[in-house]
């Protein structure tokens, strides 16, 4: 961030976005994952399969934000 001034609340949406889009995801994830088990009877495999694809995609998804947030107008 150069020398430009952003609002204070910009860096709190920032932060309330991560936020959702991490704790959503990991629950999508286990939430999913818990329904596959039981459809599947594998009880702790599609959990924990959940679990992790979740939470790359909300690192994915809050790495995107992130450099969208940070980048130069053009």
């Amino acid at each position: 961030m150069k020398d430009e001034k952003r609002h204070p609340f910009a860096g709190m949406a920032l932060m309330s976005a991560i936020l959702s889009q991490l704790a959503g995801a990991v629950l999508l994830g286990v939430f999913s994952g818990r329904w596959l088990d039981n459809v599947l009877n594998t009880k702790p495999l599609f959990l924990i399969i959940g679990i992790f694809l979740g939470l790359a995609a909300g690192i994915y998804s809050m790495l995107r934000l992130i450099q969208h947030f940070f980048q130069e107008k053009k």
